[in-house]
Parts: C-alpha cells; structure tokens; sequence
C-alpha cells in the first residue's frame, strides 16, 4: 500500500487529475517547473525529505513539432529526467510509473499494438520517450511504464479544446483521416494510474497499454468533438501529406490494452462516452 506519493508535472493534464483522485489522501505532493527532474541532488533531497515511496512521473516535453528543432531539451526531460527519478527511485526503493505514448510505434502494423511489439519511434519525441522507458528498464527501480495515447480533459491545450473552439469560429475545418489511434481521457488515465499504484507487486520496469477503447481518426475525433459541442462546423478529411509538419507521426498507433486488464482489473472506456463526459466537464469550466 502506498504512503506518500510524489506527483510530478502537476500543473499538467494528468497531473490535474491525479490531484483531484488524490485529494483526499494524505502525503501527496505535486511538483512542476519549480523542482528540476533532472537534479539528481534535488531529486534525491525531495524524496528523502518526504519520505516518498511512489512517483508518479508526468513531467514531459510533449510538443511533438517543437521537438524536431529542440531536441536537446526534449531529450533531458523524456530521457535525463526520468534516468534521474528511476535511479533515486531505486536508491530509496521507491516505486516509478513513468507515462510513455503511443508514438514509440512507427505505424506499420494494421492490428493493435501490444507492449511486446518492437518500437520504432519516427519522431524526436517518439524516440526521447522511449529512451526514457529505457533508462527506467536499466535502473532497476521498482514500478511500471503506462503508454497512452491522444490525451485531452478539460485542463490546458489539448486536441477536445482547439477543435471546440475551431468550430465555433468556422463552417468548416480540415482534419487527417488517415493517422488512427485513439483518443484518451485524462481522467480516465489517472484513474488507471491510482489503480495500478494500489496494486502493484513485483513489477520492474513492465510496459502496460492504456488508452479510450476503440480505434479512430482525428478527424472522426473532431467531428465527435463538434457534435458534443453542438456546432455546425463541417470536418473535411484530409490526408497527412495535405497537412505538412515536421514530425512524422504513425498511421496507426491503437494500443492494445488486455494486459492491464489482465493483471489489474482495468477495463478502457469507450472513447465516445469519454469524451461526452469530459465535455460536460469542460462546459461547467466555462
């Protein structure tokens, strides 16, 4: 059973909704920009000096274009920062769930992805996230890695929101229809992460799926973003070669999430009901 919990990248999606999953439980810290994840000695004095024995790490360079022309600072936050959190973690035999994405895969299968699919990352970001799966796997800490995938709520910039918004000012907007994956609750993966953290084991290093339930494209994710909004706005499909961008992402990245209901008991959402509920949620931020 946990104790003291350290979340960090708190002002983030996830790590808004792990505050709120966690609000009532005592001994949980949430840090952002102000503690460096790539301070090993700060890191160390953090969790010494609270006692922690569960990070939760959600601290992430996540801007997959930005990362093409900086991937020096994407690759000390995906990959320096969490070495730096695993090898405390394992110093104080504290326990790491690292969040990692969907972008590790390049794409090429036409079936869901299992945690034992080889990756392939064809990004800066993609390849920064596995190599910090990587150096968590290398440490040896005690904990698990959670990959997800198109991660939204109604906290920050996010995918639900600038569709939303989009819609509201223009009758039509054009979307790929040809990249498919599936989108994911914040709420819905924070849920799943405090699940995991309550009933963890052995576990070192092991990889778990969790995303919405059933695939889609981003444009079938937008129209579904503009029926809940109650707009007009038409999505025009678009293939990805239509809309140029510096990262190259997979045309299919739908993860496979039987393990984690194997082992923990945690059953995916459909995406639908996801998003109508994150959208309520939004409505009432408004």
């Amino acid at each position: 059973m946990i104790s003291s919990v350290w979340i960090t990248g708190a002002n983030g999606q996830l790590g808004i909704e792990l505050r709120r999953k966690f609000a009532r439980r005592k001994r949980v810290f949430a840090t952002d920009a102000e503690l460096d994840i790539c301070d090993a000695a700060a890191v160390d004095r953090f969790i010494a000096g609270n006692g922690i024995n569960t990070i939760i790490n959600c601290a992430a360079y996540t801007n997959v274009e930005a990362a093409e022309e900086n991937a020096g600072l994407c690759y000390r936050v995906n990959e320096i920062g969490v070495k730096t959190l695993a090898d405390a973690a394992f110093k104080a035999d504290a326990a790491l769930v690292q969040i990692s994405t969907d972008y590790v895969f390049d794409g090429g299968k036409r079936t869901p992805y299992k945690e034992s699919d080889p990756p392939a990352p064809l990004s800066v970001y993609g390849a920064s996230k596995l190599a910090g799966e990587r150096a968590m796997q290398l440490s040896g800490c005690r904990g698990v890695i959670v990959r997800t995938a198109w991660l939204y709520s109604p906290y920050g910039k996010n995918f639900m929101k600038t569709m939303a918004a989009l819609g509201a000012e223009h009758d039509q907007v054009k979307v790929v229809c040809d990249q498919i994956g599936s989108p994911t609750a914040a709420d819905s993966l924070a849920a799943a992460v405090v699940k995991i953290i309550d009933n963890m084991t052995t576990q070192r290093g092991e990889i778990y799926n969790f995303s919405g339930r059933g695939p889609c494209s981003w444009s079938v994710f937008a129209a579904a973003i503009m029926h809940c909004a109650h707009n007009r706005c038409r999505v025009v499909d678009i293939k990805s070669d239509e809309y140029p961008q510096k990262a190259t992402r997979p045309s299919y990245s739908y993860l496979d999430c039987s393990k984690i209901e194997r082992d923990f008991g945690i059953v995916a959402e459909p995406w639908q009901s996801a998003l109508e509920r994150n959208w309520r949620r939004y409505k009432r931020t408004l």
